[in-house]
C-alpha cells in the first residue's frame, strides 16, 4: 500500500501538481553500534519515526510530504571504527543547500531536519542558509531529545543503550542479536570537570571511550518498552509536524 506521506514511495502523477505545507528530511548515521545492534540503527529510527510520525500527522489533515533519509552523518570521532562512515558538517550543508534550492524553486518553503543522530548539528547551517534563502523556513529537531527516557528506561546511556535496543527490538527485532552477545556499554568520562557538567564541550574519541562502540547498559531492554516510547516519541514528532505544516511563516511569534 502506497503511503502518500512518503516520497519515496510515490509516482509523478501523484506529486506533480502538488505544493506541501511541509517537506520532512530524516538524517541518520552508518556506525558501529555495541556488538547486538546493527549498523544501520540510526538510519532505521529516522526511517520509522519519519514515517509513523507523518502518517499519524497526515490523518490529522497535515499536507506533509517525507523524502529519503539521508544514511550517512558526522563521525569525525570515530575514524577509528571499522566502517564508520564519516560525512564531514560542510559535506552535510553541501546536500541541504541543493534540497532547500529545489523546495525555493518550486514553492515549498518550509523545511524540517529529522536528525536520528547524536553526531549531526544542523544549527549553524541552517542559519547560514536560511540567509541565503530568506523565503525558506528551516528548522530541526531531534527526536530521541523529545521525551524523557527516564520514564521509559531503567539505564542512561546515548549509544546502543536500552533505549536504541529496546527501540530496535520493536521495530526489526530480527536485526537484534542475543543481549548476552552485547558489550555492557560502559564509557569512560571527561576529566575536565566542564565538559562532564555539560557546559563546556569537546568530542569524544569513540575508541578511547568505550570497548564495544556502546555507551549505555543495552542488558534491560525488551520490545514492549521500544513500543511504549516509539507510540509516545511518535505521537509528540506528529505534533510538531502538524504544527509546523500550519504555521504562518510571516506570523510565528506571540
Amino acid at each position: 500500500m502506497i503511503r502518500p506521506y512518503l516520497l519515496k514511495e510515490n509516482n509523478y502523477q501523484a506529486v506533480k501538481d502538488v505544493r506541501y505545507d511541509l517537506v520532512i528530511l530524516p538524517w541518520g548515521a552508518c556506525e558501529a553500534h555495541n556488538y547486538h545492534l546493527p549498523y544501520g540503527t540510526d538510519i532505521y529510527e529516522a526511517d520509522n519515526v519519519a514515517a509513523e510520525s507523518a502518517r499519524k500527522a497526515w490523518e490529522k489533515g497535515a499536507h506533509i510530504t517525507v523524502l529519503p533519509t539521508i544514511p550517512f552523518g558526522v563521525n569525525t570521532g570515530q575514524t577509528d571504527i571499522t566502517l564508520d562512515i564519516n560525512m564531514y558538517p560542510s559535506t552535510q550543508q553541501a546536500i541541504l543547500n541543493d534540497i532547500i534550492e529545489v523546495l525555493d524553486r518550486q514553492g515549498m518553503h518550509k523545511l524540517l531536519v529529522l536528525n536520528s543522530h547524536g553526531g549531526n548539528t544542523f544549527k549553524t547551517m541552517l542559519r547560514e542558509l536560511g540567509v541565503k534563502y530568506p523565503q525558506m523556513f528551516l528548522s530541526s529537531c531531534h527526536w530521541f531529545r523529545s521525551l524523557d527516557k527516564s520514564l521509559y528506561f531503567e539505564e542512561e546511556g546515548d549509544h546502543a543503550d536500552e533505549m536504541e535496543t529496546s527501540l530496535i527490538m520493536h521495530l526489526h527485532p530480527g536485526l537484534v542479536h542475543a543481549l548476552d552477545k552485547a558489550g555492557d556499554g560502559t564509557a569512560k568520562k571527561w576529566k575536565i570537570k566542564g565538559i562532564n557538567e555539560g557546559w563546556a564541550w569537546a568530542e569524544r574519541q569513540w575508541s578511547q571511550v568505550t570497548e564495544d562502540t556502546g555507551v549505555g547498559n543495552p542488558k534491560k531492554a525488551t520490545a514492549e518498552k521500544g513500543k511504549r516510547y516509539f507510540n509516545d516519541v511518535t505521537d509528540k514528532v506528529a505534533d510538531l509536524f502538524c504544527e509546523l505544516a500550519a504555521a504562518d511563516i510571516t506570523d510565528l511569534y506571540r
